[in-house]
């Protein structure tokens, strides 16, 4: 197989020749046919998350060696599957939306299917070769999801940016369909949150953002309110209180930049619930005593899990989920698209397609 490949972090992209792997046990093989372009990408190809501080994490204190084939945003085609894997239903040809956060698949959380959770993470895109390539190797066809009647390309961005955001407004809900719910950032994440929040009846979605290109996509999306991120976190807050009538209930951070966390923590009202996502970095100083006095949640939200991508598959497939903007562009410009990327070009998601000619 061929890959658009990590090997110096920071550096383009390089096309390399890689075995293509044979499936075993329970594996299928798929040739990639689309494939994302995450945020989370970014920090994998710069080679460290920034821990706030003058701290970083680095690749290898996570455990991510090079070179690699990024990428988790997959659809691909049934090309082989190992003997284990041939009374699944699944069939050579199949397409199928690929679940990526794959765990150890032995322990009680990957029973249980929480993958996500598993201590022994190994992830497709992060910890094994991912869709940055023409073909992936998936350990069970259970991580495989069918996406039949959607638009591959955009099906693609439900394995992460969907998937993602679907977990993190769980984690609010149930609130009355006029309570404000506020999302940091309008990208992928956010204009996917919007469209899941919308496919949930929910009808108060404020999004705040730097961008107003960002802005204008979040309000066609159908946010009931855009605000202007720019400034001190407390201005912020200030124009998020003043939007909503007053703190709000639950915010959701899908940049997670030292701003922007202090600034949706300073937007909660008593009993409210800040939710991280975003991976950009920074830290958030926590006053423990407001913590106690006014009863506030602040948690982490990573991904979700394989039965959440298919709720969130079947609320696409039933027609509920309005679809976000998507461009594609070929797999072999893997490099220029994260460059895109970085450079804040992008509005929605950029796709990588497997055209052939790679």
């Amino acid at each position: 197989m061929r890959a658009m490949a990590v090997v110096e972090n920071g550096k383009p992209l390089v096309p390399l020749e890689l075995p293509t792997p044979e499936p075993r046990g329970a594996e299928v093989l798929l040739e990639v046919t689309h494939c994302g372009v995450c945020h989370s990408d970014l920090h994998i190809w710069d080679g460290y998350y920034d821990l706030g501080g003058g701290k970083v994490l680095t690749l290898k204190d996570r455990g991510v060696t090079l070179p690699l084939a990024m990428g988790h945003e997959v659809v691909g085609r049934v090309v082989a599957m190992g003997p284990e894997a041939a009374g699944s239903g699944l069939k050579v040809g199949d397409v199928r939306l690929v679940f990526p956060w794959v765990g150890c698949g032995s322990c009680a959380r990957c029973r249980a299917e929480e993958d996500n959770m598993c201590l022994s993470p190994r992830s497709l895109g992060v910890y094994r070769h991912g869709g940055y390539a023409t073909h992936i190797l998936v350990p069970e066809p259970r991580h495989l999801v069918p996406i039949d009647g959607l638009d591959p390309a955009l099906a693609a961005t439900y394995a992460c940016s969907g998937l993602t955001v679907y977990s993190a407004i769980r984690k609010v809900m149930p609130l009355p369909a006029e309570e404000p719910v506020v999302l940091f950032g309008a990208g992928g994440l956010g204009l996917n949150a919007i469209a899941v929040l919308k496919a949930l009846g929910h009808r108060r979605i404020v999004v705040v953002d730097l961008d107003p290109r960002k802005r204008e996509a979040a309000a066609a999306a159908g946010a009931s309110d855009v605000i202007d991120g720019s400034g001190t976190p407390e201005e912020v807050a200030g124009r998020i209180t003043a939007a909503c009538g007053g703190p709000v209930e639950a915010v959701i951070d899908l940049v997670g930049a030292g701003a922007t966390a202090r600034a949706g923590f300073a937007a909660l009202r008593k009993g409210g619930t800040l939710v991280l996502v975003g991976l950009y970095g920074g830290d958030l100083p926590l006053p423990l005593p407001i913590m106690a006095t006014r009863a506030l949640t602040v948690r982490g939200s990573y991904v979700g899990n394989p039965k959440e991508l298919r709720e969130v598959v079947a609320l696409a497939r039933a027609g509920k989920l309005p679809p976000i903007p998507v461009a594609t562009t070929p797999l072999a410009e893997a490099t220029a698209a994260l460059e895109r990327l970085k450079s804040g070009a992008v509005v929605g998601r950029l796709v990588l397609v497997n055209d052939g000619r790679f």
